[in-house]
């Protein structure tokens, strides 16, 4: 028996015939015979029915991302035509069947994240040797070696095997899959060296090879890959991530390692590995992270690093390395995630190019031999949340300019040569969680305020000079100082009362000129630098919500969940939880993180703050809360649930009000943030509706950073991730091909959302099938007339009236169809099949701002 708590399963009757049924494809050229069963994400409880094997005309089955249990049935055996099998994330336990051999076509098995033992099937072998691209098997309690015969897949394009328990050694023959592409073995027991035949693999795309059992760098590694890193890696031209990290690897890095131009990812730490940093890295221009913390590297870190005008994390920390820091490298703007060049020997100064870091969130620069004053530049990394500068040589006083950095959880500037007072506005961190001052040469008054007031999270021991504080800290009382001049005091009182009347006069006229030229409205780009994040515990969301209480769910993604909430008694919230089992639910919170933090408008929905935590059973707990949006999502209005059947219809000025609203916010992601970026996910259910029914876009957790560039334009300039996910029937068509992002992509998708805001139509509605989409139908429909195409609640007599609520006249009714096929046309163009046919964001937004000007100068 199979739980359907989502209903799919519930609509299957025999009134409509089985290949209407929701989730189940037949076949054109036999009638009536299921040639697909794609029933992903449904929430589905229970076990595969045995008797599945007699839908012998199945070529495709996906039951992933359920919570099936019991065992793959051995029925799969008899689909001889299947060519697709995806059981991944589920329950399922026992043994891999060797029968499923018989399926001679099976192209893509997929049977990763399941609870799977013993060893891989010999039998599988005749798989491999005939047409498999795809072997998924990782996270799973899989045991034995690696099979050998895995290099005869002469067709094989992926071999992910990560997380399992196998033994010994990894086989030289893997380096003779001539089409392999990824190689995924990371996180298991195996040892001996990585066979030089691997790096023979030309196609190779993404390698991961790294070491699962030590805890930390203090561990001795002593079952694990050994070895070196021989130079034929030059020979992979198309790797794009190299992953071996927590090994025995040793020897250095190969110098031509920066003719494999394409890698995005080089992650090696955790080894020893020897020699200098290559300088021809600076060749990978593609290459997003470099980690090469926790081994003996040495010499200098190479300028040329500066190169990688995409790099956006460098951890070199816990090496030999010595010299200075390179401006070139420091003054990278894309530097956003971390910067840490820890437990070096690095000298010199802290170049003032510090401040183009205006991004990162983590800087850690502690134990090295760094000198002079903190430089006061640093004050443009507002969006610092660690910085740590301890254990160098800093002198002079804390600098006044880092007022701005609000947003810090973690600042420490212990043992340096710091002097001068602790700045008041220490007090004002309302964030800051541990302040470490420890160890340097600070005088005067200690702040009693902000995160003062609490010893638990201020460290100030080693400043024989400081005095005052709360009384926990034990400080001898601050002395009373009296000047002995007094017969001056009248002068200096006179010439402080005109100096402050001069400046106050000064600023008033300042003020007074700049509202006068200011214009009438203010761009919403910047991020307020007094912002202030609360704090917000699981314990506190938990109440907030009731427990997480079912009553209280308002939504749910294929990431996690959302609850309404009442924070601090009187705060609206919504508390989008997430499902951290689910498969790129941690890098779809990051991806939140990184592009709400960087992005304000009125038409994007407001981060509160977020919630990193464990929760009651010790299991790991992230969340964001934002701001509640009382009328819910574009969605709910658009297509009603039997239970919101009395929801009121929106009207024509209401759906045109939020179009302009969506692609406001669409095109200021696209073309006024410090870096272009694609939202990847737009649809109704990613609209929300606030009180005053204004459109906000929601959902980053698909969104990209593109580059900007001075020779291409940014609509031509795509990530270098692949695999993007979105929703079908939205998803551009291009994504299909090769997965990159793309602003033309999210033009695609506000195409489809404009032509179903005015239809009323999905694009996965039933009608669309065998190359028929809503695109089509709309294109088709405008030489038939506007109106055939409307959604049927706008012809009605309440909703085709004027502004003013009088019904319009003949004159207007051309109008308003004029208007209506204006609108189409935008949709239309939007969501072209090829993408440089499409109108970018900022001419389609200008076009409905036209649109709406014309209705209002008509009074339509």
């Amino acid at each position: 028996m199979i739980e359907d708590p989502q209903g799919i399963m519930g609509s299957w009757n025999e009134s409509i015939g089985h290949c209407n049924w929701p989730g189940v494809s037949c076949s054109r050229r036999h009638v009536g015979r299921v040639i697909a069963l794609d029933l992903e994400d449904q929430k589905l409880v229970g076990t595969i029915l045995a008797n599945i094997g007699n839908l012998t005309f199945l070529m495709r089955i996906d039951l992933g991302l359920n919570w099936l249990r019991g065992h793959i049935t051995e029925d799969f055996g008899k689909l001889f035509r299947l060519k697709t099998l995806i059981l991944s994330n589920n329950e399922l336990k026992g043994e891999i069947p060797g029968n499923l051999s018989s399926c001679v076509v099976l192209q893509y098995l997929d049977l990763h994240y399941n609870q799977l033992v013993g060893r891989i099937p010999g039998e599988l072998r005749y798989l491999i040797e005939r047409e498999l691209t795809h072997f998924w098997f990782s996270k799973n309690d899989l045991t034995g070696g690696i099979p050998i015969w895995l290099g005869n897949g002469s067709s094989l394009v992926e071999l992910r095997l990560a997380d399992n328990d196998p033994r010994g050694q990894i086989p030289a023959e893997l380096g003779s899959i001539p089409k392999l592409e990824v190689l995924e073995l990371g996180s298991n027991n195996l040892t001996g060296g990585i066979p030089s035949s691997i790096y023979n693999l030309t196609s190779l795309v993404y390698l991961d090879v790294f070491y699962r059992k030590c805890a930390c760098q203090s561990r001795k590694v002593e079952e694990s890959y050994a070895g070196n890193i021989p130079p034929e890696i030059e020979n992979l031209n198309g790797l794009q991530f190299l992953a071996i990290y927590y090994n025995d690897i040793s020897g250095e890095i190969p110098q031509g390692i920066g003719k494999v131009q394409n890698l995005t990812s080089i992650i090696l730490w955790g080894n020893r590995i020897s020699g200098t940093i290559p300088s021809s890295l600076g060749n990978a221009t593609q290459l997003l992270h470099l980690e090469l913390q926790y081994n003996q590297l040495e010499g200098d870190i190479p300028p040329s690093l500066g190169w990688c005008q995409q790099l956006q994390l460098l951890r070199l920390s816990d090496n030999n390395l010595n010299g200075t820091i390179p401006k070139e490298v420091i003054n990278l703007s894309s530097l956003s995630i971390n910067f840490d060049v820890a437990r070096n020997s690095l000298t010199g100064p802290l170049p003032l190019e510090v401040g183009n870091m205006s991004q990162i969130v983590h800087l850690d620069l502690s134990d090295n031999k760094l000198i002079r004053e903190i430089p006061s530049t640093l004050s443009q990394c507002v969006m610092l949340i660690f910085l740590s500068l301890e254990g160098n040589l800093f002198e002079g006083s804390i600098p006044a300019s880092l007022r701005t950095l609000i947003g810090l959880e973690y600042l420490n500037l212990s043992r340096n040569r710091l002097s001068g007072k602790i700045p008041i506005y220490f007090e004002k961190f309302t964030v800051l969680k541990a302040l470490n001052l420890s160890f340097n040469s600070l005088e005067g008054e200690v702040p009693q305020a902000g995160i003062f007031r609490d010893t638990k999270h201020i460290s100030i021991i080693g400043n024989k000079g400081l005095c005052g504080g709360i009384q926990e800290l034990r400080l001898p009382a601050c002395k009373v100082c009296h000047t002995k001049k007094r017969r001056k005091l009248p002068k200096l009182k006179v010439s402080i009362t005109v100096t402050v009347s001069f400046f106050i006069v000064l600023t008033c006229f300042i003020v007074v000129v700049y509202w006068r030229r200011k214009p009438a409205t203010r761009p919403s780009a910047a991020l307020p630098t007094d912002e202030c994040f609360q704090k917000v515990s699981y314990a506190k969301l938990r109440q907030a919500t009731n427990e997480f209480s079912p009553s209280n769910l308002i939504g749910q993604g294929s990431h996690g969940s959302v609850y309404r909430g009442i924070l601090d008694g009187n705060q609206l919230v919504a508390v989008k939880v997430l499902n951290l089992r689910q498969k790129g639910a941690f890098k779809s919170f990051l991806a939140e993180c990184e592009s709400l933090r960087n992005i304000r408008h009125r038409n994007l929905v407001n981060i509160i703050t977020v919630c990193s935590s464990i929760d009651f059973t010790g299991a790991e707990f992230k969340a964001l809360i934002y701001d509640l949006m009382q009328n819910g999502s574009l969605e709910q209005w658009l297509h009603p649930s039997e239970n919101q059947s009395d929801m009121p219809k929106l009207s024509f000025s209401q759906r045109l009000d939020i179009a302009i609203d969506v692609a406001s916010a669409i095109e200021y992601l696209h073309h006024h943030c410090q870096m272009s970026i694609v939202h990847g996910d737009l649809k109704p259910s990613n609209v929300l509706l606030d009180h005053d029914m204004l459109a906000r876009v929601c959902d980053f957790g698909l969104a990209r950073f593109l580059c900007k560039s001075t020779n291409l334009d940014a609509s031509h300039c795509q990530a270098s991730s692949s695999g993007l996910k979105g929703t079908v029937g939205y998803i551009a068509p291009e994504y299909g091909l090769n997965g990159a992002s793309s602003l033309l992509g999210d033009v695609y998708s506000f195409g489809i959302l404009l032509l179903e805001m005015f239809t009323g139509i999905r694009p996965t509605d039933v009608m669309f099938k065998d190359g028929w989409t809503l695109h089509e139908f709309v294109k088709t429909t405008l030489l038939e007339g506007t109106l055939k195409m409307l959604d049927p609640s706008l012809l009605s007599s309440e909703h085709l009236v004027a502004i003013d609520g009088s019904q319009i006249g003949d004159v207007e009714k051309v109008r308003f169809e004029e208007g209506v096929a204006a609108i189409m046309r935008i949709g239309v163009l939007c969501s072209e099949e090829i993408p440089v046919e499409r109108m970018d964001m900022a001419n389609a937004l200008s076009e409905l701002l036209a649109v709406k000007e014309k209705f209002l100068r008509h009074s339509v």
